[in-house]
Formats: C-alpha cells, sequence, structure tokens
C-alpha cells in the first residue's frame, strides 16, 4: 500500500507537557509513521466537557504513512498507552498525560464507531485549525472545505497562545534512548 500524507493533533495538560509532546513525536516513526513537519506548540484553555483543569499545550504534525486508518489508530493509542496515558482513569476531554488525534489520512473519508475521517470536530476548535494552518495555509478537505474558512467562523473566545516552536522531528539517539529508559523506570518504581 502506498504512503498516505495523514494530519496528527497532539495535546497535554499534564507536568512536563512539551516533553510528552515531543516523546509522542519521537515514537511515531518506531510504529511506521513518519513525521514530516512540525507546527508551533500553543498554550490553549480546555474546550468540551472538563473546563476546570489546566491548560493544555497543542501541537499538529503532519506524516507520511503506508498504515490503513484504523491500523494508524491503533499505534497511536498504544503510544498514548506507553507514554502514560490510562483512557479509564479520565473523564471524556479531561486532564492527559497525552493525546494523539488522528485528523486527516489523506483523503480517506471513513464513518467508523472507533475513527472518523476527516475528525469529527477538526473544522470546530481553534486548538486543531491555528496549528494545522500553520502547516499549511491552504489546507482544504476532500470535499473542499478550508480550515482557513473554518478558523474564521469560529468565535475568538477559545484561547490558543503562541507557546514555542516546533517539536524536533527526529530524535537524538542518546536523548530518545535515555527518555525511554526513564520512562520505563518510572513505570516500574510507580508513582509518587
Amino acid at each position: 500500500m502506498p504512503a498516505r500524507v495523514g494530519l496528527l493533533g497532539l495535546g497535554t495538560n499534564l507536568s512536563d507537557r512539551r516533553s510528552h509532546l515531543q516523546d509522542a513525536v519521537w515514537a511515531l516513526p518506531r510504529a511506521g509513521i513518519e513525521v514530516t513537519a512540525s507546527s508551533s506548540v500553543y498554550d490553549t484553555d480546555p474546550v468540551g466537557e472538563v473546563l476546570d483543569q489546566p491548560t493544555f499545550l497543542n501541537a499538529c504534525v503532519r506524516v507520511r504513512t503506508p498504515l490503513e486508518p484504523l491500523e494508524l489508530l491503533a499505534e497511536v493509542k498504544a503510544i498514548e498507552h506507553r507514554l502514560g496515558r490510562r483512557q479509564s482513569a479520565v473523564p471524556r476531554h479531561g486532564p492527559r498525560v497525552v493525546d494523539v488525534d488522528v485528523l486527516l489520512l489523506g483523503d480517506v473519508a471513513l464513518d467508523h464507531p472507533r475513527l472518523h475521517l476527516p475528525h469529527k470536530q477538526l473544522l470546530a476548535r481553534r486548538f486543531v485549525l491555528v496549528p494545522a494552518l500553520e502547516l499549511d495555509v491552504a489546507m482544504a478537505l476532500a470535499d473542499g472545505h478550508r480550515l482557513a474558512e473554518a478558523l474564521l467562523a469560529l468565535p475568538a473566545s477559545e484561547g490558543v497562545r503562541w507557546a514555542g516552536p516546533p517539536l524536533q522531528i527526529e530524535a537524538p539517539a542518546t536523548v530518545a534512548s535515555t527518555r525511554g529508559e526513564r520512562r520505563r523506570a518510572d513505570v516500574r518504581r510507580g508513582p509518587g
């Protein structure tokens, strides 16, 4: 299967937020997901069902992968789990160590109980649209909906603030192995 270009959304609002996003980006290639570009990172207000929580750090990455949509979803969910996310412990839209959402995968349109492509909230969330448009200001869905027009239609009340440069695409070998070993040690040792 030829590789498709996709868009992933990354988010976190616990502890060392930038490190969580960076670790997720560095984990993607080991799962067969090539990262070709990263947006800047943005500090964003919580939205959805749980508003009383710390602000998030969000970014988008452009990827290339031969994985089919549900295979890609399985890989990013496995990365979330390895990096410390526990689905059952957190309410929907609640605090999380890391969140990796599949937003687009080529021109694939999919309506599946586990995955919708394009992502259902893609055109409704400033914290996704701002970093996505940084990667490609002319980005549009296969049906012609332009992301820039969707952003202009949203109220400015959802706070999205620039918080730092793009994430590094390639992991230095020593940093990646050291972080992985440290995370494994933390898991063995447990919290506190």
